[in-house]
């Protein structure tokens, strides 16, 4: 793998006025093998609100989001940058490398709360090496429209991020933002891209937040399937096939089986396209099934509480535990050595897929 390091200075109007704090980022998004965009926010100004008759103060950031996208750049190439030559602007990232190039990723979810153990799963995340890049299987924060809630997000994951690419996917906490849309250059909640010999599709599982409409939402899922099997017919060549979504199909939670019909009713679309695996979260709490080929992984203990896995969907359960994770994947060609870590560096689960290219 090629590893040519550039030095980026990236500046903008706001950065030379008056010298903003970086609240969040910088974080780099959309990345391909020749393109990047790199996304910071500032703070610009607070304010603080409180009852006339007295009471409770609230103080809110006000936000705004910088960005700089790249075009031309070299596949499997690390480049280095540095937003407004602040400290807290350097970083780097990798970009895809071709289908042949070993790469590293991680998988997590629902850091939105306890921030002092989301903390702790990100300093033992990083104790394991940066990856080349990070999927979220969303619930990043509590509630999606605090701006409050950003910042602290950011700097739980500054090290982490400013290192790596980063795709999420929609949470319901997210409650589907604009501020999620604009701070991961999110034009559609669903959306997918190649790393290597793999294909990831991305997508929205939670319809409370599309719509209060059940119509609005029946025709969201409706479009956002015939769009998702249109987008694995054509990957067909992939090695891997991965789906993430927040809302798992099946969960050891005893109170929550049956919650997610319309993920379940996926299940056979999956293996028509012989999905390697699917990485979800919601479930607070670590979960492996196997049922006619797929890994279903559910790994969303980042932070928030944990739930008990009292009831353990019989004939395909694999692992389940209550504890906070992350899941990290090795691939190296068509084989893809997959690891199940927990906050304090343990190892819970491991595994190995073989890919390899199937109609």
């Amino acid at each position: 793998m090629r590893r040519l390091f550039l030095f980026l200075l990236l500046t903008s109007a706001a950065a030379f006025a008056a010298d903003p704090k970086i609240v969040g980022g910088p974080v780099v998004v959309n990345v391909t093998a020749r393109t990047a965009t790199v996304v910071w926010i500032v703070q610009t100004d607070q304010m603080t609100l409180r009852p006339g008759a007295g009471g409770a103060t609230k103080t809110a950031p006000s936000l705004h989001m910088e960005k700089t996208t790249f075009t031309g750049l070299q596949p499997g190439t690390r480049y280095e940058y540095n937003v407004s030559a602040q400290e807290a602007g350097k970083g780097s990232f990798q970009t895809s490398p071709t289908a042949g190039g070993p790469y590293r990723f991680v998988v997590y979810g629902d850091t939105r709360t306890r921030h002092d153990v989301h903390r702790h799963v990100m300093d033992t995340l990083l104790k394991h090496g940066i990856p080349d890049f990070v999927v979220h299987t969303g619930d990043l924060v509590e509630n999606g429209n605090d701006s409050a809630l950003w910042p602290i997000f950011f700097d739980i994951e500054g090290e982490l991020l400013r290192h790596t690419a980063f795709f999420p996917v929609l949470g319901n906490h997210e409650r589907n933002s604009r501020n999620y849309y604009e701070f991961f250059q999110m034009e559609t909640p669903y959306y997918s891209f190649n790393w290597g010999n793999a294909h990831f599709v991305m997508i929205n599982s939670d319809l409370a937040n599309v719509s209060a409409s059940p119509s609005v939402q029946q025709t969201f899922w409706a479009e956002q399937t015939r769009w998702m099997e249109e987008d694995l017919g054509k990957n067909r060549a992939a090695d891997f096939r991965f789906l993430v979504a927040h809302h798992p199909p099946y969960t050891a939670v005893r109170s929550r089986q049956g919650n997610n019909p319309l993920m379940t009713a996926l299940v056979p679309l999956l293996e028509k396209y012989h999905v390697s695996a699917g990485f979800f979260g919601h479930d607070h709490n670590y979960q492996h099934y196997l049922q006619n080929g797929i890994h279903y992984i559910v790994t969303g203990g980042g932070g928030a509480p944990l739930y008990d896995v009292d009831k353990p969907p019989r004939g395909i359960t694999v692992k389940v535990m209550t504890t906070e994770n992350f899941v990290t994947l090795n691939v190296d060609g068509k084989v893809a050595r997959i690891e199940a870590i927990d906050a304090e560096g343990k190892t819970i689960d491991q595994f190995e897929l073989h890919g390899g290219a199937k109609n």
